[in-house]
């Protein structure tokens, strides 16, 4: 379901920090480069699921249709 750091590290291609930034810095920019939805966790780590990198779209049931009273009424003649 979620990706371990090490995929996170080969998906991103980055392994370790450098200039001046950590590693778990350099990824969160990176996947938002990527347009990778994900969120970072306690540690600091960006978390993500296979589903996101796929770009499969979960299982989120769709917001209810609105409709207008005034289209619900039936018209009578």
């Amino acid at each position: 379901m979620f990706l371990t750091p090490e995929e996170v590290a080969v998906l991103t291609g980055i392994a370790r920090g450098r200039d001046g930034k950590t590693r778990e810095q350099l990824q969160v920019a990176q996947l938002r480069d990527m347009g990778i939805a994900f969120r970072v966790n306690a540690k600091g780590r960006p978390i993500t699921t296979w589903a996101a990198v796929n770009g499969v779209k979960e299982n989120v049931p769709p917001p209810p249709v609105w409709q207008s009273n005034i289209l619900k009424l039936t018209k009578t003649a």
